[in-house]
Order: structure tokens, then C-alpha cells, then sequence
């Protein structure tokens, strides 16, 4: 396989994610990603690089998060997306809310796979560990699906963020605190993606 395309239910389908330590053996039985690089400049660019090259029906991100309040190795899908280092508020503007776009501080995303877990889902530019959740009001954080969630708008593509919890229990202090459990998030990123496949394939595909 070496498109990042694949035709489920009908339907063009995208995979993108940020890294290759996250895209492990299972992951990799089943398509290959479009590498659309780590943070909200990187994933924006790449993404729209990609939307525009594949012209999918629907972007399917995937990745680690890490969360202090969700399990860590599961998947969630992301409920909504907020980009947390936007913030205005000097100027009157709702924090999280970026100036002058008619668009909420937290956008909702309306596809969602029966069967899987859902959480909010914060972006921003910073690896987040300890007491730097406090600040965060979100079950999760990553550092690209609200950009990549911007792009897909422009494009009038949906997207679903699918994110195995992969550190936050714990401070992290070095690389090998995210990556000890990527083997697990990989497993489990694999059985999402075999519910949504078969979500698509038999029509199931839910608003929320």
C-alpha cells in the first residue's frame, strides 16, 4: 500500500498522523498515512498539502494525546476541538477564540464512531505534563487537530480525530515517558480503525 486513500463504504478516506513512532506494526496493516508532521504549523501545512492532492470525503487524524483523567493506552474519539494557545483575552476577545472567525472556542465534530469513547480535545504548540493540565479544560491534549480540523473546514472535508492516551499519569521527563506505551496505543488505534470501517461500510457513521 502506498496511497493514503482508501475507499471504505463508498467513501475517500485520509488517514493522517504527525509521527512515525506512533504509526506501529498494527497501524501499519491496515493503510499508510499521509506523515503531516508534529504541531499546529507543521499539520496545518501538510494537511492542506494533502487535502488538496487526495481530495477525500472524510480526514481520519491519528496519534497519541495525553490526558491526566482518561486511561492511558485507550483510544478516544475527539468530541471537539479547542486550540488553547490562541488567546486575545487583552483585547476583549474569549480566550480560545481566535479574532475576527465566527467560530466558537471549542468546535464540535459532528462524526462519530458507535462504540468508542469520547473527549474533548485541546491543541497547542507545547507538550503539556504535571501541573500544566490544571489550566487546560479538556479531557485530552495533542499538538495538531484543531489545525488539522481548520483545514478540513476550508476544504469541506470532515474529519474524526481518533487519539490513544499515550503519557499524562505521570510527569514526563524524558522521550521514552511517551513512547513505553505507543505499542499499546498502536493496538488499540488499530481496533478504531476497524470500527470505523465497519461503521462506514454499514451506514453508521453517527452525528453527534
Amino acid at each position: 500500500m502506498s496511497d493514503p486513500v482508501r475507499i471504505i463504504g463508498g467513501r475517500r478516506v485520509l488517514f493522517a498522523m504527525a509521527a512515525d513512532a506512533e504509526y506501529g506494526e498494527h497501524l501499519r496493516r491496515r493503510f499508510v498515512p499521509a506523515m503531516i508532521g508534529v504541531g499546529p504549523v507543521e499539520s496545518a501545512i501538510h494537511a492542506t498539502r494533502a487535502l488538496i492532492e487526495h481530495r477525500p470525503d472524510i480526514l481520519v487524524s491519528l496519534g497519541s494525546a495525553g490526558s491526566r483523567r482518561l486511561e492511558q493506552g485507550e483510544v478516544y474519539q475527539a468530541s471537539s476541538v479547542s486550540y488553547r494557545d490562541m488567546d486575545a483575552s487583552p483585547l476583549g476577545f474569549e480566550k480560545g477564540r481566535t479574532p475576527f472567525l465566527d467560530l466558537p472556542a471549542e468546535i464540535p465534530l459532528p462524526l462519530q464512531i458507535p462504540g468508542i469513547g469520547a473527549g474533548r480535545l485541546s491543541t497547542g504548540a507545547n507538550i503539556v505534563s504535571g501541573s500544566a493540565y490544571d489550566g487546560i479544560d479538556a479531557d485530552m491534549v495533542d499538538m495538531e487537530s484543531f489545525a488539522i480540523h481548520r483545514a478540513c473546514m476550508v476544504a469541506g472535508v470532515a474529519m474524526i480525530g481518533l487519539r490513544g492516551i499515550s503519557d499524562g499519569a505521570a510527569d514526563l521527563h524524558h522521550f521514552d515517558d511517551w513512547t513505553q506505551y505507543l505499542h499499546v496505543v498502536d493496538a488499540n488505534l488499530a481496533a478504531a480503525v476497524d470500527r470505523l470501517e465497519a461503521a462506514l461500510a454499514e451506514g453508521l457513521l453517527l452525528p453527534s
